[in-house]
């Protein structure tokens, strides 16, 4: 038994099974990818023992199949075959070979009955919505999420379902994003889950930025991702998510407006002289001019300054450069709203016409 494939027809689905699989793995079974034909329908399953992804190949009237293969290997071969290329897969005792043209090829597999499956709980929400929505949530969150911190629920992004909103969180105690999207219908009962970091970052990639929807579903311990192309499915953290609420400032007496692009290149620019390692910017706003300022250990300087329509009291106070440019980059806008009380408290960066994505970020001693 066989299976026959056309290029372009295995190599999107081996790169979205890809993604999951390490390249160092503890068990030598979660380098490889499960290829199956099965009920009028050709898949690809990898895992990490968190998330499994199941690609969908095509509708097949073929016999049924299971085989192992190399998953980072066969992906690196179907690259380097021509566009267009034929490509026939088959058993030969305990090799798989690929051959395509000329070219041949014997990989090593691991017995199917050794491939292990992420087992989810019944599912007790569903909802759908636009991949490029559900998208659009991780690219204006994720990168606020904490990494290997040892309070391991910000290791994560907060998914809130209330009434008819669906609110990503995220948050590394020392910035915060938070963006919402409103649902076509009321959810039955409000829910918190957070969603690991890598499955974050493996569905911001596998999403596509389309109108095509997307199905998910919520467990227990588990939650699903399921589409035309695949279906996503990752364990849950199992915490409780801060009250972020409470680190929103309810009111600001300093709101200044700047252009986007302006503010972002500004930062970028005097960022060449900050300390590598704090990363610190010195912002100064006195009437009608905000100073930008950087310093590092070599005593090397940068300073620019922007105009802004504001008069106040003066007032100075230091963030990470880093933080700020992230937190700009991510609204698409032509403007944004910098926001300001004193030089103890966090600043919020917003567009000025809508409430989220909204930023919140913790002020630096420099």
């Amino acid at each position: 038994m066989q299976v026959s494939l056309t290029r372009e027809e295995l190599l999107k689905p081996l790169g979205y099974v890809t993604g999951v699989v390490e390249r160092r793995q503890t068990l030598p079974v979660l380098s490889y990818a499960l290829l199956r034909q099965h009920g009028g329908e050709t898949t690809l399953t990898s895992t990490d023992l968190e998330i499994e992804i199941v690609a969908k190949i095509r509708k097949s009237d073929s016999a049924d199949l299971e085989m192992t293969l190399p998953a980072r290997k066969l992906f690196d071969i179907c690259r380097a075959l021509p566009t267009g290329a034929d490509i026939v897969i088959k058993k030969d005792g305990e090799k798989a070979i690929v051959k395509s043209g000329k070219s041949r090829f014997a990989l090593t597999t691991v017995p199917v009955t050794d491939f292990p499956y992420v087992q989810a709980s019944q599912w007790e929400q569903a909802l759908t919505i636009k991949q490029s929505e559900l998208r659009r949530l991780y690219e204006q969150t994720h990168f606020c999420m904490a990494t290997q911190d040892v309070r391991y629920y910000l290791n994560g992004l907060l998914f809130e379902l209330t009434e008819k909103k669906l609110r990503a969180v995220a948050t590394d105690g020392h910035r915060m994003a938070v963006t919402e999207l409103l649902l076509e219908k009321n959810i039955k009962s409000e829910r918190q889950i957070i969603v690991p970091r890598k499955a974050v970052q493996e569905l911001t990639r596998l999403l596509s930025d389309t109108d095509d929807t997307a199905e998910l579903q919520l467990g227990v311990n588990h939650f699903r991702v399921l589409t035309s192309e695949f279906i996503f499915t990752s364990k849950l953290i199992d915490g409780r998510y801060p009250d972020y609420t409470k680190v929103i400032p309810h009111t600001q007496t300093k709101l200044i407006k700047l252009s986007r692009d302006s503010f972002r290149e500004t930062l970028s620019r005097v960022a060449i002289l900050s300390s590598e390692k704090y990363r610190g910017v010195r912002l100064n706003v006195s009437n009608k001019i905000l100073r930008v300022t950087a310093h590092n250990p070599e005593q090397e300087e940068a300073q620019e300054e922007l105009s802004i329509d504001f008069s106040g009291d003066d007032m100075e106070i230091g963030f990470n450069v880093n933080y700020m440019m992230e937190a700009i980059s991510a609204l698409h806008t032509d403007q944004v709203v910098f926001g300001l009380n004193d030089p103890n408290s966090s600043c919020t960066i917003s567009s000025p016409d809508i409430r989220y994505p909204q930023y919140v970020i913790m002020p630096m001693r420099l």
